[in-house]
């Protein structure tokens, strides 16, 4: 195996803080990288793509899993909705000669990072306000009020991780984020 097939990068932040459109910039940035696609419990929405993504299985099926030891890791984010990592996706990736770029929940990241040590880059993304994030959830319109709250409540508690990451990136402008983002990882992958 290769260096670059060993390593991992894991992409946390809060639902809103720009993470996904981070990791996909970086996905089609040229870097050798291939998103491990995780396992979720939750409802499909209707624009996702079973195996693209996330692998979107029961929560018995998810807790059948859980007891078989095919998860690297796994978190109830919410009751009853899980979300986790397949030891197979990791698998996948490394046997293309890429390494791993993760877009998961903070606790899942972070347990992700403690597996892996020095062979993973931790990053958290981070809003420049909560007002901010506020306002890029409700741009979504997809967020009733109780969800919305749920969202925020959880952001505030999934900030106070941050100081847990290798890196905090910014994410006030998008382009400038990027760039950053994609400066750290190139560097580590070449390390």
């Amino acid at each position: 195996m290769d260096k670059v097939s060993e390593k991992v990068i894991i992409v946390c932040a809060p639902s809103g803080s720009g993470k996904t459109s981070i990791v996909k910039y970086l996905l089609n940035s040229g870097l050798p990288l291939a998103l491990s696609v995780s396992a979720t419990s939750r409802e499909k929405r209707t624009h996702e793509v079973h195996g693209e993504d996330y692998y979107f299985i029961s929560a018995d099926e998810f807790r059948k899993r859980v007891s078989n030891n095919e998860f690297l890791e796994w978190q109830e984010v919410y009751s009853d909705q899980f979300y986790g990592t397949l030891h197979s996706e990791l698998e996948r990736i490394w046997n293309a000669g890429k390494a791993v770029i993760f877009d998961v929940d903070v606790l899942g990241g972070l347990n992700i990072k403690k597996h892996f040590g020095d062979n993973a880059l931790s990053v958290f993304i981070k809003p420049p306000t909560l007002e901010c994030l506020k306002e890029r959830l409700l741009g979504r319109g997809t967020e009733t009020p109780e969800t919305l709250k749920k969202r925020l409540d959880k952001s505030e508690y999934e900030l106070s991780f941050e100081n847990d990451f290798d890196k905090v990136i910014l994410n006030d402008t998008l382009h400038v984020a990027q760039k950053e983002a994609y400066d750290l990882i190139s560097n580590f992958l070449k390390k």
